[in-house]
């Protein structure tokens, strides 16, 4: 009995330790509605009972997929297109209070869309191309902060809230079965016809469907007494002012549909719910405040004679939103004249006097290079920041990496990867060299901000950075904790930081494209185990080489190349040299450079061989 005293104070310890983890390093109240989540609904995808275990935040980073995490709290909640079949619980978002985005995009879900009453800090609602059904929840209009609220697909009824959040800047309800007229609050009004077609029985302004204007109560009969009093005469008046009214009502709502109609632009706007700058414009955010003691500029273009628009062109320009993130969205510009751009604007940046905006801009607009995209013009005022670059067309290393795999997908091969790496390890190599004075350069490397042409002659890739040299203009630790380098292990740890971050998110980068693996996210070998990758990809790679597993570690789809295994494995080498713990041992960016050009030719003299070989 003695030696069973010890192992039962074991046991106690480990009970308190077990009881101390699970009650203070998350909330417990969002844990159970995200359960509640987990029980009512089924994915033939994604088995949410096998991966959401133990707590939903911890250190601020969540295993549970489709989970993100701020302060200790769940802040997204990201589900799409994973065959979600179910209806969501009526009250299972109420105590994940500090929610900032929802999704659930592309799924089977049905019943009432969520409440989403008390939820003060939630930014993006995605609910499209679902069969959810019932009306839209009125307290959607007391979301203080939504900008982008999404519901086409769907079987909705019943009529339009009058949203009116000057935050609201995207905005969809098309192919639903709502009715009746759409309300005319000066946020809706700037949405285009698109943004509500399919939908049978609405009618307003914007679709340019009068609403019928509802008959008037017959009048009741007048007694004989009346009727034998009233002179022929007056019956007559008074029948032919009813006509001129009811001619005058009829001409009026023609000249305002009409008029409506003029101004209209004839360019279709994206159905997904593509918003028209022009309509933007309608907002403080874009307009200047004539109470604005630093006066809004027009577009500053940094050479003169890229000046071939204004910002009035810009305004009446059609645009679709490319990208949402965290620290600006992104929009594709058709102007008028036929040519595109791209514009970015700014979140978390109105703190900034214009002359640190100006300068900062006037510092990076001057910056050339091939494997940069190239800024054009910007805009400033007290409220409202834009950066307008050139268009990229063809997406980014993210979407050539990460999506459509699967049946009928075109991999992409060693050599185009290599060359891809390449060129971003030139245009961040320019940009260490030509920005002495900042201490991060670029501040944001990830495969979604490497932007891809691909030569329609030859096919051969070509890859530009953009999101560059924004690290200074943020305001707080808190902004920066949104760019790449908030993964360093020298931010997480307090420290300051230098260009090595830069070097860490790199290696980083080089890790995605040589394992075909997303930094965070959860994927299965092939014998079957469910593993996890961590933020810091590099630790789990590192385990993999360091137990000779080394071709383990690699792309399925450029496994099958055997001859280029030892340069995969180099550039494997200096990735981990790349995202060493300490900054000091990682190596600068002109030598990475110089290593990868030095792989890429050993690569292209192999090839050579094998072929040679062949034609022997």
């Amino acid at each position: 009995m003695k030696r069973l005293a010890p192992l039962t104070i074991l046991f106690f310890a480990l009970f308190l330790a077990v009881e101390s983890y699970e009650n203070d390093d998350f909330y417990p109240n969002e844990r159970d509605a995200l359960l509640q989540l987990r029980d009512g609904v089924k994915s033939s995808v994604l088995d949410l009972h096998s991966h959401w275990t133990g707590p939903p935040c911890y250190n601020n980073q969540s295993k549970w997929a489709g989970i993100s995490c701020f302060d200790g709290h769940v802040n997204e909640l990201v589900l799409e297109g994973i065959q979600l079949t179910g209806s969501l619980p009526s009250t299972f978002l109420e105590h994940i209070t500090y929610l900032t985005k929802i999704s659930f995009r592309n799924n089977l879900l049905y019943g009432p869309v969520p409440n989403l009453t008390g939820l003060i800090y939630l930014e993006f609602v995605f609910l499209s191309d679902n069969r959810f059904s019932g009306s839209i929840p009125f307290g959607y209009i007391e979301l203080k902060k939504l900008t982008d609220l999404e519901l086409q697909g769907n079987d909705l009824e019943g009529s339009i809230p009058p949203f009116d959040q000057q935050t609201l800047i995207a905005f969809n309800v098309s192919s639903n079965k709502l009715e009746g007229p759409i309300p005319e609050t000066p946020v809706l009004k700037r949405f285009s016809k698109s943004c509500f077609g399919n939908n049978a029985n609405l009618c307003g302004e914007v679709l340019g469907i009068p609403c019928s204007i509802a008959p008037a109560s017959p009048p009741k009969a007048p007694s004989e007494k009346k009727r034998n009093g009233l002179k022929v005469w007056s019956i007559a008046l008074i029948a032919a002012v009813a006509a001129v009214l009811v001619l005058l009502s009829i001409m009026f709502i023609l000249f305002c549909y009409f008029r409506r109609s003029k101004r209209k632009e004839t360019q279709e706007e994206d159905k997904q719910g593509s918003i028209s700058i022009e309509n933007v414009k309608k907002r403080s955010y874009w307009s200047e405040s004539t109470e604005d003691p630093e006066k809004a500029l027009d577009l500053i273009f940094f050479e003169k004679d890229m000046s071939v628009f204004d910002m009035d062109d810009l305004l009446r320009a059609s645009a679709e939103v490319l990208g949402k993130g965290k620290l600006s969205t992104t929009y594709k510009a058709i102007l008028e004249s036929g040519s595109v751009v791209a514009v970015k604007r700014l979140k978390e940046m109105n703190s900034l006097s214009k002359k640190e905006f100006i300068q900062q801009m006037q510092l990076l607009g001057k910056l050339r290079h091939e494997n940069l995209v190239e800024m054009m013009s910007f805009y400033y005022s007290k409220e409202e920041k834009l950066i307008v670059y050139e268009y990229v067309p063809q997406g980014d290393l993210f979407e050539l990496l990460h999506e459509n795999r699967g049946i009928g997908r075109q991999p992409l091969n060693w050599k185009a990867r290599i060359s891809i790496i390449k060129d971003v390890a030139k245009g961040l190599n320019f940009l260490h060299q030509c920005l002495p004075s900042h201490k991060v350069p670029h501040g944001n490397i990830r495969s979604k901000n490497v932007l891809i042409h691909q030569d329609p002659q030859n096919k051969n890739y070509h890859s530009k950075l953009t999101d560059y040299g924004f690290f200074p203009l943020l305001p707080t630790k808190e902004s920066s904790r949104k760019l790449a380098v908030g993964k360093s292990p020298e931010f997480c740890q307090g420290k300051k930081l230098t260009r090595k971050a830069d070097i860490y998110c790199f290696g980083i980068l080089l890790l995605e494209v040589i394992t075909g693996k997303v930094p965070g996210e959860l994927f299965s070998p092939e014998n079957g185990v469910t593993s996890y990758v961590d933020d810091d990809l590099s630790e789990w790679v590192r385990t993999v080489v360091n137990n000779d597993w080394s071709t383990d570690i690699l792309d399925m789809e450029i496994l099958a190349q055997k001859e280029g295994y030892d340069e995969m494995l180099k550039l494997t080498e200096l990735a981990l040299q790349c995202t060493d713990e300490v900054p000091e041992k990682r190596p600068k960016m002109s030598e990475v450079l110089r290593r990868i050009e030095e792989i890429e030719v050993e690569q292209n003299n192999l090839v050579t061989d094998v072929e040679v070989v062949s034609v022997s």
